[in-house]
């Protein structure tokens, strides 16, 4: 064993160095960095747009004396909901022809009023497109409530004054907790499963150029197969993890310095400290165990064009253990979350949203030797299948190139 482990961390020095120090790590490191700039500049633009172009006006004919009850009653309730929970007000005087001023404001491009309202204190009328008014009217009554109570103690002359509610706030409640922690929860499945898809596929494709120019060959004359698989997974596995914390490091500067008061996700059961060190633990593992299995698969390919053929039924295997993972999120109980917490490729996001979830330390522990049992069982499977498939063979035939020899033997003469 201890020859093993020296000889894969011979292999993982190796591939190491030789990975960091080339050219083509510093656009690895900077390839990630241009899609997130581009998407939260154009993300941000859209989200203008879209805000602007989707937050309705609605169009209200009344007399000046209305309008101010309007305008006072409108402000009073976003002043409690929120802005940009009411449509907004867009108040004219009435004209002589009623029903041509009401065409002309829903056919005015420069306005773009979603509806109109007319008489809205006397027999209030909203015209517009069914789905427009059907959606508007709840609001529109709320404002127009507010009006017409505020008319009614205005002439009685007994208004009373706006409510107070005094407040008293506490760290947290068992309600607010549970719903922060889900999100907490569900936002540390998300990055763990973006950083796997994007670092474990480079995998596939990890032995190509040494067997296609006979180094695998040398390798495996001098160390076990098992020893040349596990050490270029740690190296691969290092090479993601430089790469992870240079991103981290320019993720955090750009917080502190673009948005230093922005609020954070919520903490979770386990506190920052112990989650953080968790999902760097669950990182490693879901690295290995599906790092293992791209490895086994890319060796059986002979080619890079094989390579790409594997890789969309790879990723969309993916897909489905995140899916499988996160069904379980939110009830940490049930059945399906603990077959999720048992299957090995789903097992590090599942117990990563469970430390989110809950207090307990130990079945992460229990967890944490189950994965790596199955990281050995799936390289030593890994190996044994590339010294039958591949070695013996001379090193130049792969899952596809054997099974088109076999249909071109099959051919007659």
């Amino acid at each position: 064993m201890n020859e093993l482990i020296r000889a894969a961390l011979v292999i993982a020095r190796r591939d190491y160095v030789a990975s960091v120090w080339s050219r083509t790590f510093l656009l690895f490191l900077i390839g990630p960095l241009f899609p997130i700039l581009f998407a939260m500049v154009f993300g941000s633009i859209g989200a203008r747009v879209d805000s602007a172009a989707t937050h309705p006006t609605v169009a209200v004919i009344a007399a000046d004396a209305d309008r101010e009850i309007l305008t006072r009653a409108h402000r009073h309730i976003a002043e409690r909901l929120g802005a940009g929970v009411l449509p907004d007000l867009r108040l004219v005087a009435p004209a002589a022809d009623l029903a041509g001023q009401t065409r002309r404001l829903l056919k005015d491009e420069t306005t773009k009023v979603a509806a109109v309202l007319v008489r809205p204190l006397t027999a209030p009328h909203l015209i517009g497109p069914a789905s427009a008014i059907d959606t508007l009217r709840g609001d529109l009554a709320l404002v127009l409530d507010q009006a017409r109570q505020d008319i009614a103690l205005r002439a009685t002359g007994s208004a009373p004054a706006p409510v107070t509610i005094a407040l008293d706030p506490v760290r947290q409640s068992a309600g607010t907790s549970s719903s922060a922690r889900l999100l907490t929860a569900r936002a540390a499945q998300l990055v763990l499963v973006m950083l796997t898809m994007i670092l474990a596929g480079m995998l596939l494709s990890n032995l190509i150029e040494e067997k296609s120019n006979k180094v695998i060959e040398v390798l495996a004359a001098a160390v076990p197969v098992d020893a040349i698989f596990l050490g270029k997974l740690i190296a691969m596995l290092g090479m993601s993890l430089t790469g992870i914390a240079v991103w981290g490091s320019v993720a955090t500067l750009a917080v502190v310095l673009l948005a230093p008061g922005a609020a954070g996700l919520p903490p979770p059961a386990v506190g920052w400290p112990a989650f953080v060190g968790l999902g760097v633990a669950y990182f490693i593992a879901s690295y290995l165990l599906l790092g293992a299995a791209f490895l086994g698969i890319g060796a059986q390919a002979s080619s890079v064009r094989e390579v790409q053929t594997l890789s969309m039924p790879v990723t969309m295997g993916q897909l489905v253990v995140f899916a499988f993972a996160s069904s379980a999120v939110g009830d940490p109980g049930s059945g399906t979350a603990i077959a999720a917490t048992i299957f090995p490729w789903s097992s590090p996001f599942a117990m990563l949203a469970r430390a989110a979830q809950l207090p307990t330390i130990w079945p992460h522990l229990l967890a944490m030797l189950w994965q790596a049992l199955w990281v050995a069982i799936i390289i030593r499977f890994a190996a044994r299948r590339f010294r039958i498939s591949v070695l013996k063979s001379g090193g130049g035939r792969g899952f596809f190139r054997r099974r088109a020899v076999k249909s071109v033997v099959r051919q007659p003469t």
